[in-house]
């Protein structure tokens, strides 16, 4: 007979989920000031975010599989153990290669509230239940893009860009001490030797999974390009200060919580294909928004402000509703081997998120053009991909 499985409760879930987005987003205000601080470039400082999408592929892959072998709890704290030696490498970083170094670390300890809570959410909680908890957690996630350069602008005005990286330390071990204490192991046996070779061949095989791969990838790499763009907009050309940049993630969140919210309303009606090829269609309508703002000067007035929030907010509305339909139908035919699967497929995309990051950090000419060009590329490539699905 099975053993019965303890769920943990659903704040432990939000916070595991949670703690990883919050780590990338609290440094974004920070750019600036970092890139003063180590005296380099701001090309160098954006690396330092698509480097954190490749440990976090790379995490998510090593840490889900490690979870078969030495359990879901092991995997979760000794994941949570090096994200905090990375965040301490972060705020203890003299140039912007070791910064690099450490942001990678952190990253790759960070990946283990994703792929390991999710892990744990499937096998403890059955049925409905499951997907009212997915549902919560999802509605809490649409905040951490707000919460995260909220905190972080206010701590890097007040204290400088060191501290928003010792506030991660703090975070974690605050983490670490209740996971070991509120956590039960939900592993209910070891590994059954699940061929991942050949479940990776399936995959690369599978011209959908390719598709969604690359959706999900663009539309994650479009969120955080414009979260290393940003803060040089904002606060270098529109002259606002980080904690002021802080509370424009407040129109992120809502932008992706109206896009999730029309999405699940059409969807009483319109197949999830055509609302993802519809986000793409909003997300290209922002990009062109932003361009033709770019091309006709907009000033660093209220007004002018004002017009590029507003277009930004279109492009990030588009990008919720697409979303949500991608990581839904993205893995439907694996449901024998969801686990694996979804570790392979994380591995991929998280890559595509790294390259279009590194992308935008390539491309920072300290130009208003260059980011509404590069994000309309992508939402053509996205549109085109889309209609095909």
């Amino acid at each position: 007979m099975q053993r019965k499985i303890s769920s943990p409760s659903l704040l432990l879930f939000i916070v595991l989920v949670a703690f990883p987005q919050i780590s990338e987003t609290i440094y974004t205000p920070s750019l600036p000031d970092t890139a003063k601080s180590l005296h380099t470039t701001g090309n160098a400082i954006q690396l330092t975010l698509s480097i954190y999408f490749l440990g976090f592929a790379v995490g998510v892959f090593c840490w889900g599989r490690l979870s078969d072998s030495i359990g879901r709890r092991p995997a979760l704290l000794w994941g949570i153990l090096v994200y905090i030696l990375g965040s301490l490498g972060c705020y203890l970083s003299g140039s912007a290669e070791w910064l690099l170094v450490c942001r990678f670390i952190q990253a790759f300890g960070a990946s283990t509230g994703s792929v390991v809570t999710q892990t744990i959410l499937r096998e403890s909680i059955d049925g409905a239940k499951r997907h009212a908890v997915f549902a919560q957690i999802s509605a809490a996630l649409a905040f951490t893009p707000a919460i995260g350069p909220l905190i972080g602008g206010w701590v890097d005005q007040v204290f400088g860009f060191r501290a928003v990286f010792f506030t991660l330390v703090v975070m974690g071990a605050a983490i670490f001490v209740y996971t070991m204490a509120s956590l039960p192991e939900t592993r209910v046996s070891t590994s059954s030797g699940i061929r991942t070779f050949s479940i990776a061949k399936r995959l690369i095989s599978d011209k959908r999974v390719w598709a969604f791969g690359f959706l999900i990838g663009a539309t994650n790499g479009i969120l955080f390009s414009y979260y290393a763009e940003a803060p040089f907009i904002f606060i270098e050309y529109f002259h606002i200060s980080p904690g002021v940049f802080g509370f424009l993630g407040i129109f992120v969140a809502l932008s992706s919580i109206i896009g999730a919210m029309l999405s699940k309303k059409l969807l009483n009606r319109v197949p999830a294909e055509k609302i993802i090829f519809l986000g793409s269609l909003v997300t290209m309508t922002g990009a062109v928004c932003l361009t033709v703002l770019a091309l006709y000067g907009v000033s660093p007035s209220a007004a002018g402000l004002a017009f590029m929030i507003a277009s930004i907010f279109i492009l990030l509305l588009g990008i919720g509703m697409a979303i949500p339909n991608c990581l839904s139908l993205a893995l439907v035919n694996y449901g024998d081997v969801l686990g694996t699967a979804g570790a392979i497929f994380g591995l991929g995309y998280y890559v595509v998120v790294s390259l279009i990051t590194s992308g935008m950090s390539y491309l920072h000419d300290g130009s208003l053009l260059t980011m509404p060009i590069y994000f309309l590329l992508l939402a053509i490539s996205m549109a085109f991909v889309s209609k095909k699905l």
